[in-house]
């Protein structure tokens, strides 16, 4: 029997998944992205190449992979096309090897125009700024299940296409008045469809006959649970499912036959754009920030840094019933002294070990920190968990622990060879 696994952000996303997905696509035949769209970003460093990619699965940078973006996908057409020719030119092959679903849905500049208005609107009473990418995610999956959304296979016919973007661009004119230019739009789009056509498939027929056929597939998850519509920290969340029913909902596999939930967190904790982050360093924040590299894949944006926070960590492993966690970025720590993570929030006086009901009482936890010895030792090298320091391994399994998941694997750099599997 093939192996099929799905591989989950347990934080805010930036979890370092890209480089997990990429490293154990060797041993699958299919990688198949199954939500989110372009405001996503999996970093891949390959000896002096970097690879960004933002929607095209990161199992593309293995040549014998066929890679699918599954239904649960939005996909901007011209920002897929541009990836993928800039792909291309890197000497990455496309050909019989990656699949566009037909039932995926479509995003648009009046998606995008929309998404940067409504930013810093009224919601809730008050005005609130997310923290949005601006690539028109969110509307573009509100159009969706408006049930008025332009859906993929409309790359098969141009003319119908336009049809349909002509009447949305009418309607978001009246509602909004948006300046979307026309000519160019169109222009840009006929090229897209003629690009990306030979792509569309049906990728859930296919998905289901990879697994009468034992294929191996890997389920590539964008963004992290906590941001997840339904179970993450709303609002400051993304516009659909990052947790594990979103695997089923946007493959079209039933739950049945997945073998493997794996999760992927950081040894610290990063946040990008608004909402509540408990464990947020008020000092020091720029120091962790700049050992990690933690700047946006897709936007550039700084991210927010701070100490493991075990409370949501714990409640997105129990969500998605993550059975293997992986740790990266631990390198980021050698420096450290000491180690804070975060076993409990205070709340109104009160000690609470789980997720909090509301927003607003997230918004004013406390973090109880356990302090823990840090190693002051370089851990990249390292290729054997046991030939790390002996109070790293006691923070990683003191994390292990906390979770109750099992340790799968460690990585202790940003290259592809900079992993220790246990």
């Amino acid at each position: 029997m093939g192996k099929i696994t799905a591989i989950l952000g347990t934080q805010w996303g930036d979890e370092g998944k890209g480089k997990i997905i990429d490293v154990l696509s060797e041993n699958y035949d299919i990688v198949a992205r199954f939500q989110g769209g372009n405001n996503a970003g999996h970093t891949v460093i390959m000896g002096d190449q970097n690879f960004i990619l933002h929607i095209v699965p990161t199992g593309i940078l293995r040549k014998d992979t066929v890679c699918m973006l599954c239904n649960g996908v939005v996909i901007d057409p011209i920002f897929l096309s541009n990836e993928i020719k800039e792909l291309m030119e890197m000497g990455i092959k496309f050909d019989g090897r990656f699949e566009i679903s037909s039932k995926s849905h479509l995003v648009f500049t009046y998606h995008k125009l929309l998404d940067k208005f409504l930013e810093g609107k009224m919601l809730l009473g008050k005005k609130l700024k997310v923290g949005t990418t601006l690539r028109g995610i969110g509307p573009a999956y509100t159009d969706k299940i408006a049930r008025k959304s332009i859906n993929a296979a409309y790359l098969l016919n141009y003319d119908k296409l336009k049809e349909h973007f002509l009447y949305e661009v009418e309607y978001y004119n009246k509602l909004y008045n948006l300046d979307i230019n026309l000519n160019n739009e169109l222009d840009l789009l006929k090229s897209a469809c003629k690009f990306l056509s030979p792509y569309i498939s049906d990728t859930m027929i296919n998905l289901n006959k990879a697994i009468l056929d034992d294929k191996n597939i890997l389920f590539e998850g964008a963004q992290g649970a906590l941001l997840d519509i339904d179970h993450g920290t709303y609002p400051y969340v993304t516009s659909n499912n990052t947790t594990i029913g979103g695997v089923f909902t946007g493959s079209g596999i039933s739950p049945k036959h997945l073998d493997n939930i794996i999760g992927v967190t950081k040894a610290y904790c990063t946040r990008v754009g608004r909402g509540p982050f408990p464990t947020q360093l008020k000092e020091d924040e720029n120091k962790m920030r700049a050992l990690g590299n933690e700047y946006g894949s897709t936007t550039g944006r700084e991210r927010r840094c701070g100490w493991f926070d075990a409370v949501a960590s714990k409640y997105s492993c129990m969500i998605n019933g993550i059975e293997q966690l992986v740790i990266t970025k631990l390198d980021v720590l050698d420096s450290y002294d000491e180690i804070n993570i975060c076993v409990a929030y205070k709340i109104d006086g009160e000690y609470i070990n789980h997720m909090p009901l509301n927003i607003e009482d997230i918004s004013k936890a406390i973090p109880v920190y356990e302090k823990l010895p840090g190693w002051n030792t370089k851990t990249s090298h390292i290729r054997n968990f046991y030939d790390l320091p002996k109070n790293a391994i006691n923070y990683l399994n003191y994390i292990s622990h906390l979770l109750n998941v099992e340790l799968f694997a460690v990585s202790i750099g940003s290259d592809r060879s900079e992993i220790i599997f246990i």
